[in-house]
């Protein structure tokens, strides 16, 4: 009878194991992924399907409530579609109607959904659609409150269960500095090791800045309006520190596995950018405020708290993010990237000012160096190491102790081409049935890290 119990219970372990090991196999035996686009109100949602997927179904199901948006969204996909060079061939299956996520999830038509657009109800959608057994690709931020935190924590742990994976839209791992700055941190003979860095010189420092009236694949955006309710677009310092904060752990603790406990947000703040009836008119096609905005309206100006900046540890390393937003770039201008790495032997710090032509430069500026030459022959051959991977790339000298990298333009793809890069990647994931292990703890200690800053931000 025990031993009857106990071939039972190995069966039964055995059982598990193994429909454990098929949920993880996921989309690499189910044939071609199928996309689901759901609410797609921000302009996001597109770029993902600015290009095709060998591995991607053409037929795209679009779940969304009737309105601007998601018309803006179609037409985007019909550009795309009737451009000249290299067209699309997206078929888009549209059902709007009130109840288009619980129709999504009752008609399953896909097994991948994309979710970029109105972020109020975002960690909801995220966790109802993984508890339906479908993979998720989500822009960011999946979370702009701190109480809604633990539900996003709850979908990784959902994913987890259900074999379906979970990732969030970091595209500005692929520009090409950033990815040449990551890579000459890592070496010991030119970069040294990473400073701990003080909060008033952190050893790493990203600021950000955006700007909300702009061209987006040769048109002027139009905003909807939600995106400046602070309630359902979320803060400055929950959205785009996103990025930033990302950026930080992937750069300094490349493939670590972090824990919230390596975290500590030692300061936070929070600033308004104003904006004119004429301003918001321009951007959104509105002649006045929505009546949700009406809170945060002063004096016929609208206050958004689009701007943030936190100072915290990582590890016992000092980092700062900062995002503003301005009404519109200089002409000329975009939206800019600054950038420092502080190591004991040199900076590595990216720039997008005007001495740049407002395009990201990525400098070497040796700092502690006892010998100027031995130096020097450690970069050269560190720059000639990396060049078997990126060909092409050099080394120019602009002063003493002072370097510009110098990058073909073909690696200049644009923050657009990006999204096609994380989304090819992610089909990457799909087909293995699994993330690299680092990045789930990661992803939590990310959303950590910007929920926690705007709890300290919002302190009296």
């Amino acid at each position: 009878m025990k031993l009857q119990l106990l071939s039972t219970g190995l069966a039964l372990l055995l059982l598990s194991a193994c429909t454990q090991a098929q949920k993880q196999e996921t989309t690499a035996k189910e044939g071609k992924v199928k996309i689901i686009n759901l609410d797609p109100g921000h302009f996001h949602a597109a770029l993902v399907q600015k290009t095709m997927y060998d591995e991607v179904d053409r037929v795209v199901h679009v779940y969304a409530p009737e309105g601007p948006e998601v018309k803006s969204y179609l037409n985007r996909i019909s550009d795309y579609n009737s451009r000249q060079e290299d067209p699309t061939d997206w078929e888009e299956k549209v059902y709007t109607g009130s109840d288009f996520l619980e129709k999504m999830l009752s008609e399953k038509p896909g097994n991948m959904m994309v979710v970029s657009g109105n972020n109020a109800l975002k960690t909801e959608y995220i966790l109802r659609t993984i508890q339906s057994g479908i993979h998720v690709l989500a822009d960011k931020p999946m979370v702009i409150s701190p109480g809604n935190y633990p539900m996003l924590e709850e979908a990784f742990a959902t994913a987890r269960e259900k074999g379906v994976l979970l990732y969030d839209i970091m595209t500005e791992r692929h520009e090409i500095t950033t990815l040449l700055q990551k890579e000459l941190s890592q070496i010991p003979e030119v970069f040294g090791e990473l400073q701990k860095g003080t909060q008033e010189v952190p050893a790493i420092t990203k600021e950000s800045v955006h700007h909300f009236s702009k061209i987006v694949s040769g048109k002027p955006l139009v905003r909807p309006p939600w995106f400046f309710d602070v309630a359902q677009q979320g803060e400055g310092i929950v959205d785009v520190t996103t990025h930033l904060v990302d950026l930080v752990q992937w750069e300094a603790f490349p493939e670590v596995v972090l824990k919230k406990s390596d975290v500590e947000i030692v300061s936070a703040r929070r600033w308004t950018t104003d904006l004119t009836p004429a301003m918001f008119e321009k951007v959104t096609g509105l002649d006045s405020y929505p009546e949700y905005l009406s809170k945060d309206v002063e004096d016929d100006l609208l206050k958004v708290f689009s701007n943030g900046e936190i100072n915290y540890t990582l590890k016992g390393v000092h980092a700062k993010v900062s995002v503003i937003w301005n009404f519109v770039a200089p002409k000329g201008t975009g939206d800019t990237h600054y950038s420092v790495m502080r190591g004991t032997r040199c900076n590595l710090t990216i720039r997008q000012g005007e001495a740049e032509g407002y395009k990201p430069k990525l400098y070497i500026e040796a700092t502690h160096v006892e010998s100027p030459e031995e130096f020097t022959r450690s970069l050269e051959k560190a720059m000639e190491e990396l060049a078997v991977r990126y060909p092409g790339i050099s080394l120019k000298e602009l002063e003493e102790f002072t370097w510009l990298v110098e990058i073909p333009d073909s690696y200049k793809v644009g923050h657009e081409a990006h999204f096609g890069q994380v989304t090819q990647k992610f089909l990457g994931y799909l087909a293995a049935g699994t993330l690299p292990e680092w990045e789930i703890p990661n992803m939590i200690v990310k959303y950590y890290t910007t929920t926690e800053g705007m709890k300290k931000a919002m302190e009296p």
